[in-house]
């Protein structure tokens, strides 16, 4: 599926505009990214906000909150996007999510961006296991809880260890969550990735479901918060 999706510089107009409007801005989009230790989760996040990448891994141990920006159907969003170290459980409450500070707001996100190495079938496992134990634990409201699922270094593809076609029918029939591959390295589908994360919690407060998605980079570098 393909849509509309433009990239804009810090000072946007659309964003600009529509933060010094009179008309209130809409409640922020509280996107979680997860995923097993050396997927390139981080290096996603970087290649989205900043446009930038390193071919040193950076392994974090705490989480780490950035703030963007999108236009969804002509208006504007925050966005905050959390990126979470490898967890060894989703909490199953309130109160275990709260004495975990690595966990903190992870239970309030409105949709999750799992992602795994197409080169490691460990960290596909950990994605689906973490994907159960949130359908499991995890409620908001009487709705369903939207989950993408990511495979990312699509620039290794001769070391794929799982078919594409396989864990696209496994992902998108039996689990019913969206399905994108990547390659953070080489900025393929990072956007693209970010649109269907939006799009599926923007579905519901959006009246039209093929709405235009346009991103604002980091609103400023400083805007990210180490948790």
């Amino acid at each position: 599926m393909h849509w509309p999706a433009v990239c804009e510089s810090r000072e946007g107009g659309a964003a600009h505009r529509g933060r010094g409007g009179n008309r209130a801005m809409p409640p922020p989009f509280r996107i979680a990214v997860l995923g097993a230790q050396g997927v390139g989760k981080t290096a996603i996040v970087q290649r989205f906000l900043h446009d930038d990448y390193s071919e040193v891994a950076v392994s974090s141990k705490t989480r780490q909150m950035h703030l963007s920006a999108a236009v969804l159907d002509g208006h504007v969003h925050d966005l905050q996007i959390t990126d979470y170290p490898a967890i060894s459980s989703f909490p199953v409450s309130s109160l275990q999510e709260w004495s975990d500070v690595c966990c903190r707001g992870i239970r309030s996100a409105h949709v999750y961006v799992l992602v795994y190495d197409i080169c490691c079938f460990d960290s596909f496992e950990y994605v689906k296991t973490m994907r159960q134990q949130i359908l499991e634990t995890r409620v908001m409201g009487s709705g369903e809880t939207p989950i993408l699922i990511v495979g990312n270094k699509r620039d290794l593809q001769r070391g794929r260890v799982i078919p594409r076609h396989s864990v696209s029918d496994l992902v998108r029939k039996s689990w019913k969550c969206g399905y994108v591959e990547c390659s953070a390295k080489f900025n393929w589908h990072i956007l693209l990735l970010f649109g269907e994360a939006l799009r599926s919690v923007g579905c519901a407060r959006c009246k039209h479901v093929h709405a235009t998605i346009r991103f604002q980079r980091a609103l400023r570098r400083e805007r990210c918060v180490l948790m």
